[in-house]
């Protein structure tokens, strides 16, 4: 299906309408990845709620927070589903630690981009196996990048279509939302953290500081992990 066409069935509707619209359009081959943040519980909430068949499914890095997991926790509990989860390889984990030790992100660019590879870009790689629509909770107001994104786009290197149903919605949005429908949310929100990653990686943002400035907050330049951007698959 040529990407306007699609743009074009899916342009004027509700999120909830366009998941639906996209779940049968690739029946059973649609995936939803979460990582807890206030954006994804929102679009889980949609999935969940109105029995929509996606599948939700997280990457475990083996770094994430206390409150990443509880937030996990509640939200199977509240909503009765299963959340299908993805590692990282057992081998590459324990042979990166066992060479560079547990912090070696923290001394260049070059290894922190190699222990995202290894804890996300090869666990994602096996989440969307066989999928043809990969949906996100990106929003464009998240950062630089994102902003010059668009809501749907085709990944040549993973040869499927990439949906953001939330990526005209501002963060007072997707946090109205959560209150209002009662939505089990990761509780370091309430603590300043905007963008939630692993533990090391992560830090509460400060008053007129970037959404992004959180992530990796020793390093300089674009804040990404490479989930999002070309050529990761070829590189995994």
């Amino acid at each position: 299906m040529k990407l306007k066409n699609l743009k074009d069935q899916l342009s004027g509707h509700s999120v909830s309408e366009n998941l639906k619209l996209l779940s049968g359009l690739f029946q059973g081959k649609t995936v939803f990845t979460t990582s807890f943040g206030a954006e994804d519980q929102v679009i889980t909430h949609f999935i969940f709620s109105e029995s929509i068949p996606i599948t939700v499914s997280t990457l475990d890095t083996g770094r994430l927070f206390r409150e990443t997991y509880d937030t996990f926790s509640n939200t199977i509990i509240k909503y009765r589903n299963k959340i299908r989860v993805y590692y990282p390889e057992r081998k590459d984990v324990e042979k990166l630690v066992t060479e560079k030790g547990p912090y070696s992100f923290y001394e260049s660019v070059e290894n922190r981009k190699e222990c995202c590879h290894i804890r996300k870009i090869i666990p994602l790689k096996h989440a969307l196996d066989g999928v043809e629509c990969w949906i996100s909770g990106i929003r464009a107001d998240q950062s630089g990048n994102r902003m010059n994104m668009d809501w749907l786009e085709y990944d040549e290197d993973r040869d499927l279509i990439k949906f953001y149903p939330l990526f005209s919605w501002s963060y007072d949005d997707v946090n109205k939302f959560l209150k209002e429908n009662n939505v089990p949310y990761n509780r370091l929100h309430d603590k300043g953290f905007v963008s939630i990653g692993c533990e090391p990686c992560t830090r509460a943002i400060l008053p007129g500081e970037d959404f992004r400035a959180g992530r990796w907050w020793w390093e300089n330049g674009k804040k990404e992990c490479g989930l999002h951007e070309k050529g990761a698959r070829r590189e995994a």
